[in-house]
C-alpha cells in the first residue's frame, strides 16, 4: 500500500524517519515551511531549492505530507521554472502537488503540458480533481482530454452537476461490496481496490439491488472471523445525501454526525459517490470567507491578483446600493437642518448614538447568521426570539447610553442633551436588535444568501433611525437645549 493512501487513513508515513537521516531533507523542509521573516534571515532562495534538489529527495519531501507547501512555493515560479519543475518528477508526485495548488494555478500549469503529459498526471488524481480542473479547461482541449481518459464516463458524470453541490464535490473512487460477502472475501477485495480509492477505513455495504445498506468499519472487518457476512457487522444507520443538496448543508451534516466520508444517492438509494472530510474541510473554509465577504458586498470571486476592471465590477454594484443609504441618512439630517444650527452640539453627538447602533447590530447578526449557518433558526418559526435581541439592547442601551449621557451633559453643560442621549441610545439599540435578528432571516426566506451584504443594510438603519430618533427628540426638548 502506497504512502497516500496510508496517510488519507491517518498512518503515519513509512517515510519519516527519513528527515533524521538526511540533513539536506531537513533543511529543504525547513525552508518550504519557514515564513518570509526566516526565509530572509536564511537568505535561502526556495526556488532554487526546489529546482535543484536531488529528485529522490524531492520526492521523499512530496510524500510526507509537503505538497501542499510545494504547490504554494510554486506559484512564484515563471512557466519556464514550472515546466523544469515538472520535468524533474514523475507524473505520480506531480499529481500530489497539483491537487494542492488553487484552480487558477491549476489551469496555469496543465496549459504549459501537453496531452500526453497530462494524462499521464490525471491518471493518478482522484477522479472529483480531475473533473474539477477539466470544468475550468476550454471546451475543445477538454472534450480531446475526455475521449482519451479511461474513466471519462465517471468523470462526465461528476461535471454535469454544480460546482456547490453535493454531486460537484463528491468523488466515485470508493469501497463498495455486498453485504452477503464474507470478511475473508472483503478483505481480499479491500487489497485490490484500496490503491485505487480515497478512503479505506469505511466500507459501504451494498444490498442484493446495488442500494446503499450500511457502512462497515475496516477495522472491525481486521477483528472479525473470516466466515462473518459483512451484513452482520454493519451499521445500517447511514446518513447519505443528494446530488443536489448544497455543499454548505453537506458540510453541516457532516459536522452534525461526526461523519469522515458522507454518501452520495440517487433517489432509489443507489450509491453515487462520497464526500471525504478533505473536501468537507475546504467547503467550510470556502463558505465562511465568502459569508465574511457577502457581509461587507464584496464578491468571494475578487482576489488580490484580480484586475481592476474585476474589482470595479464586483464592488461597484453594492457601493451604489451604499450611495442610496447614505443619501437617506443625509435626507434625514436635511429634515432637521433648523434643530442642528441651534444647538451645535447635536451634530457631534449624533454620530455616538448611529456608531454604537452599527455595533450592537453586528453583534445580533454574527449570532443569527451564525445560527442560520447551524441550521438552528428560521423566519417562520423563530420570529418571536427577536424580543431577546430587544430587551438586550434596552439594557445595553441604558448603560452605554448612560454612560455617554454623563460625559456629554458634563461637557456641553446641559443635562438635557444627556438624558436625549439616553433616550436615544436606548432607541437605536432597539432598532440595532430588530434590525440586526430579521435582515439576515428575510434574506434566507427569499431565498438569498444571508450574508450578502447584511451589514450595508444594518448600517442603513441604524444611520437613519438612530439619526431621526435623536433629532426628533432634540427638537421636541429644543426650549431646554438652547
Amino acid at each position: 500500500m502506497d504512502d497516500k493512501i496510508l496517510n488519507d487513513v491517518g498512518f503515519t508515513s513509512p517515510n519519516a524517519d527519513f528527515v533524521e537521516e538526511d540533513e539536506e531533507i531537513i533543511e529543504l523542509i525547513d525552508a518550504i515551511t519557514a515564513d518570509e521573516d526566516e526565509l530572509e534571515e536564511a537568505d535561502v532562495d526556495l526556488t532554487d531549492m526546489l529546482l535543484t534538489t536531488e529528485q529522490e529527495e524531492l520526492e521523499e519531501v512530496i510524500e510526507s505530507d509537503f505538497a501542499i507547501d510545494v504547490a504554494i512555493a510554486m506559484e512564484e515560479f515563471t512557466d519556464e521554472e514550472l515546466l523544469a519543475f515538472y520535468e524533474r518528477l514523475d507524473h505520480e508526485h506531480v499529481a500530489q502537488v497539483l491537487e494542492q495548488m488553487d484552480e487558477d494555478m491549476q489551469q496555469r500549469f496543465v496549459d504549459l503540458l501537453d496531452y500526453e503529459a497530462i494524462l499521464g498526471i490525471f491518471k493518478y488524481m482522484s477522479n472529483d480533481d480531475v473533473a474539477d480542473i477539466l470544468g475550468e479547461m476550454p471546451v475543445n482541449r477538454r472534450k480531446t482530454i475526455l475521449r482519451r481518459l479511461k474513466s471519462s464516463d465517471e468523470i462526465q458524470s461528476l461535471m454535469l452537476y454544480e460546482d456547490d453541490t453535493a454531486g460537484g464535490i463528491m468523488t466515485t473512487e470508493y469501497i463498495a461490496l455486498s453485504a452477503t460477502m464474507t470478511v475473508e472475501k472483503a478483505l481480499a477485495k479491500i487489497k485490490e481496490i484500496a490503491p485505487k480509492t480515497e478512503i479505506i477505513d469505511t466500507i459501504f455495504v451494498l444490498g442484493a439491488k446495488k442500494e446503499l445498506v450500511g457502512t462497515a468499519d475496516l477495522r472491525d472487518i481486521l477483528v472479525e472471523e473470516n466466515h462473518v457476512l459483512l451484513e452482520e457487522i454493519m451499521y445500517d444507520n447511514v446518513v447519505t445525501v443528494t446530488p443536489d443538496m448544497d455543499q454548505e448543508e453537506v458540510s453541516h451534516i457532516a459536522s452534525k454526525y461526526d461523519l469522515t466520508a458522507v454518501p452520495v444517492v440517487n433517489r432509489k438509494g443507489a450509491l453515487l459517490g462520497i464526500i471525504t472530510v478533505d473536501d468537507i474541510i475546504d467547503v467550510l473554509f470556502e463558505e465562511q470567507t465568502e459569508d465574511i465577504l457577502k457581509m461587507g458586498g464584496a464578491n468571494a470571486e475578487e482576489g488580490i491578483d484580480s484586475t481592476i476592471i474585476e474589482s470595479v465590477k464586483f464592488r461597484l454594484p453594492w457601493l451604489m446600493v451604499n450611495l442610496v443609504t447614505a443619501f437617506m441618512a443625509s435626507f434625514t439630517l436635511s429634515m432637521f437642518e433648523d434643530t442642528i444650527s441651534q444647538v451645535v452640539a447635536l451634530s457631534a453627538t449624533m454620530t455616538i448614538i448611529a456608531n454604537m447602533g452599527g455595533n450592537a447590530g453586528n453583534q445580533t447578526m454574527a449570532i443569527i447568521l451564525r445560527s442560520i449557518t447551524l441550521g438552528e433558526i428560521n423566519l417562520k418559526d423563530d420570529w418571536r426570539k427577536v424580543f431577546k435581541p430587544i430587551f438586550a439592547g434596552i439594557i445595553n442601551g441604558a448603560i452605554i447610553g448612560s454612560i455617554a449621557g454623563v460625559i456629554v451633559a458634563l461637557k456641553y453643560g446641559n443635562p438635557y442633551l444627556g438624558v436625549i442621549t439616553v433616550l436615544a441610545m436606548i432607541a437605536n439599540n432597539i432598532v440595532a436588535g430588530i434590525f440586526g435578528f430579521f435582515v439576515p432571516l428575510v434574506l434566507k426566506a427569499l431565498k438569498v444568501d444571508p450574508a450578502l451584504a447584511s451589514s450595508i443594510f444594518l448600517t442603513a438603519a441604524t444611520d437613519v433611525l438612530g439619526f431621526f430618533v435623536f433629532l426628533s427628540l432634540a427638537k421636541v426638548f429644543m426650549p431646554l437645549l438652547v
